[in-house]
C-alpha cells in the first residue's frame, strides 16, 4: 500500500494526532497502573486502543519520516532523534501488546512491564525533545469537518482493532492490565531486597506498645480472600489470614490520628487514612501457611483494592500520624 500526502498539512495533522495519542497513552497507563479499583471508565482498554490507533497511523507517519530523512536541510541529530523515537514507541507498544497475551513474561533479565515502562519513559523524553525542535502549532483549520471525520474513522478503527485483539490474542487481563497468576510471585518495590527477619527478634511497634510474633498471632485473625495486583503486571487471588489494622490499634490502645503510617524494616512506608483501617489487614499467612521471606514474613499488609506497592512487606511499625494520606507520592519513590 502506497500512502502519500497532497500537502504538508497532512503531515502536521498526523503529528498532532500522534502527540495527542501519546499523551493519552501516558495518562491512561499511569491511571491503570495506579488505581486499584474498577472504574466505570476502562482505562486499560483506552490505553490499548490508543496504542493500536498509533499503529493504524503508522503508514502515514512513515511518509513524514521518509520525507524528513530525505530533507538535506534536516540536521543529523534531528534525524537520529526521529529514528530513536520511532524505535522507542514501537518497543513500548510491542511489549505492551505481548504482555497482554500472558504468554511471555521475561526478555532476558527484564520483565515485559519493565521494558514497556522504560521504553515509554524514553519515548516521552524523546517526544518532548522532538517537539521542542519541531514545534507543531495547532491551527483552526486542523479541526475542520474533514479532519474530524478522519479522526472519527481512526477512533472506530482503533475500537475494532482493540476488540479483535482482546477476542483472539489477549488473555483475561484485569482492568489494570495485569495478567492472572495461580500463585504469588516474589517481587519488591524498586530497591527493596528480600529481608530474612528473625522471628524471635522481630518486634512490631504500634504507638507505645510493642508486640512480638506470638502476641500478634494471638490477636483476632480473620480469613479472607483478596487479590494482590502487582504493578509488575500480574495479579493473584489468594486466601489470607490477618488482623484488621483497626483491631490492631484497639489492642494497642492507640488512636489513629489523620492516618496511620505503616513502615517496613527496609524503611519503605505508606500512609493509610483513618477511615480505611477496617479494610486493611496485617497478615501473617497466605494459603493457610505462614508467609515466606519473599512474601513479607513475619507480617505484611493486605490492602484489597490497592495496587501491590501498598501491600507493605516485613512490617516493623504501625504508627498514628498527623499526616493526611493524600500527602504522599502517588508512586513510592524508593
Amino acid at each position: 500500500m502506497r500512502v502519500s500526502f497532497r500537502a504538508r498539512q497532512g503531515g502536521r495533522r498526523v503529528d498532532l494526532v500522534l502527540g495527542l495519542l501519546l499523551v493519552a497513552g501516558v495518562l491512561t497507563g499511569l491511571g491503570a497502573n495506579t488505581i486499584g479499583v474498577d472504574w466505570p471508565l476502562d482505562l486499560i482498554q483506552l490505553h490499548a486502543a490508543g496504542a493500536l490507533a498509533i499503529l493504524l497511523l503508522a503508514p502515514w507517519k512513515s511518509v513524514v519520516i521518509r520525507r524528513g530523512l530525505r530533507n538535506p536541510r534536516q540536521r543529523r541529530p534531528v534525524k537520529a532523534l526521529s529514528l530513536v523515537l520511532l524505535v522507542l514507541v514501537l518497543v513500548t507498544i510491542g511489549s505492551g501488546l505481548l504482555h497482554s497475551t500472558g504468554r511471555v513474561e521475561y526478555v532476558g533479565p527484564l520483565t515485559l512491564m519493565q521494558i514497556h515502562v522504560g521504553a515509554a519513559i524514553g519515548a516521552v523524553a524523546a517526544v518532548v525533545a522532538h517537539f521542542l525542535g519541531h514545534w507543531v502549532r495547532p491551527r483552526r483549520t486542523d479541526a475542520d469537518r474533514r479532519a474530524l471525520l478522519r479522526l472519527a474513522v481512526l477512533g472506530a478503527g482503533a475500537a475494532v482493532a482493540t476488540t479483535a485483539w482482546d477476542t483472539w490474542a489477549a488473555t483475561g487481563r484485569r482492568f489494570t492490565g495485569s495478567v492472572p497468576k495461580p500463585a504469588l510471585e516474589v517481587t519488591s518495590w524498586i530497591n527493596d531486597g528480600i529481608q530474612r527477619v528473625d522471628a524471635g527478634q522481630w518486634r512490631l511497634r504500634v504507638g507505645t506498645t510493642t508486640f512480638d510474633l506470638d502476641e500478634v498471632l494471638a490477636l483476632p485473625h480473620e480469613r479472607f480472600t483478596a487479590v494482590l495486583d502487582c504493578t509488575s503486571g500480574w495479579y493473584s487471588r489468594q486466601v489470607w489470614d490477618g488482623v484488621r489494622l483497626s483491631a490492631l490499634l484497639r489492642a494497642a490502645d492507640v488512636e489513629p490520628g489523620r492516618s496511620v503510617e505503616v513502615r517496613s524494616v527496609t524503611g519503605f512506608a505508606r500512609w493509610f487514612g483513618a477511615g480505611t483501617l477496617d479494610d486493611v489487614w496485617l497478615v501473617t499467612a497466605v494459603g493457610g501457611r505462614p508467609l515466606s521471606p519473599g512474601h513479607g514474613f513475619p507480617a505484611r499488609i493486605a490492602a484489597p483494592g490497592r495496587r501491590g506497592f501498598w501491600w507493605v512487606k516485613w512490617v516493623a511499625s504501625v504508627e498514628p500520624s498527623s499526616r493526611p494520606p493524600w500527602a504522599q507520592s502517588v508512586f513510592p519513590l524508593s
